[in-house]
């Protein structure tokens, strides 16, 4: 045999390697549309973006709308896609059970809310349907969860009286209000000095 035909004889028997990535992106629940960030990111991987943005929409229809949705999607070589959705980032769930909207700009040093160990063992069960987290155990999702607490500005406590949580959030919202002042000033400062 010719070496052109043993060539062509590799050439069959190799099959293509796929060399695209996993685009991995949240997704608000119920919003997905063909504008910025979504669209641009679904065209350079030659997806139908109307397609797939009815197709999104119409799977996460039984979810509140506006909720994060960790997703991965996958595109095969017949521009067809694998879409995988997860459940809402931890950190979401955590600002949902501590009741607040932001977490803290200090962490360490200031507290933003505060949730108790069963609110954070429940976060740990629905956290644990995750592919990613498949193979940890119920322990180390529950100390994964402390973790981003921690970060987020959220004290872990054992039992939560909600008159003092209530009175607590007050005096948060009066911080966060003067935080979001300070910030706004600084921003302004800065623009004044490069005009």
């Amino acid at each position: 045999m010719s070496k052109a035909g043993r060539m062509k004889m590799i050439k069959k028997v190799v099959e293509k390697v796929d060399h695209s990535s996993k685009l991995r992106t949240n997704i608000l629940a119920g919003m997905a549309t063909p504008s910025p960030p979504l669209g641009p990111q679904l065209g350079q991987r030659n997806i139908n973006i109307a397609a797939f943005c009815k197709d999104f929409n119409e799977r996460t229809k039984d979810i509140k709308e506006g909720i994060p949705i960790p997703c991965r999607i996958k595109v095969n070589p017949d521009r067809t896609y694998e879409l995988v959705m997860h459940n809402p980032p931890a950190t979401y769930f955590l600002k949902q059970a501590a009741g607040i909207s932001r977490g803290t700009m200090q962490p360490k040093k200031e507290i933003a809310g505060k949730i108790t160990l069963k609110h954070l063992y429940e976060i740990a069960k629905i956290k644990s349907q995750d592919p990613p987290l498949a193979l940890m155990s119920l322990q180390q999702i529950t100390q994964m969860m402390v973790g981003i607490a921690d970060t987020c500005g959220i004290e872990i406590v054992r039992e939560l009286d909600a008159k003092e949580y209530e009175e607590f959030l007050k005096e948060r919202a009066i911080i966060v209000a003067q935080q979001k002042e300070d910030l706004k000033a600084a921003k302004e400062a800065k623009l004044l000095r490069t005009v």
